[in-house]
């Protein structure tokens, strides 16, 4: 399967998701010191997969390949939703509008990946 994009940077489902994760790391500085090793990181790492996950299914050469890396970039962002409501019902941040944002990632990457079945 070529892709018709040169670069990841070039699609829209990266571009997304790195400025997800970019904002995620922002929104997440102002935790508690006490998360630093439990929601924090957690939240960083779930986002930072996201586009990780694209990036790593890019250049795979099957579409099993392809498919299986976006699936993960997919749960990664599934994962990520659960610890942006942990996070909001914690009260360490009102994080309604980075679930939208999220949410928004998640359908452009179901997006793609069903461009690729086809």
């Amino acid at each position: 399967m070529d892709n018709p994009s040169q670069s990841f940077r070039e699609v829209v489902v990266w571009q997304k998701a790195h400025a997800f994760t970019l904002a995620i790391y922002s929104l997440s500085s102002a935790f508690p010191s006490h998360e630093s090793f439990g929601l924090t990181s957690q939240l960083r790492r779930a986002a930072a997969s996201i586009p990780a996950n694209f990036v790593e299914g890019f250049r795979k050469r099957t579409l099993p390949d392809k498919i299986r890396f976006n699936n993960m970039a997919q749960a990664s962002a599934d994962e990520c939703l659960y610890h942006l409501i942990l996070a909001h019902d914690l009260n360490y941040a009102d994080t309604k509008v980075l679930q939208s944002d999220l949410e928004e990632v998640s359908r452009i990457l179901q997006g793609y990946i069903n461009g690729m079945k086809r």
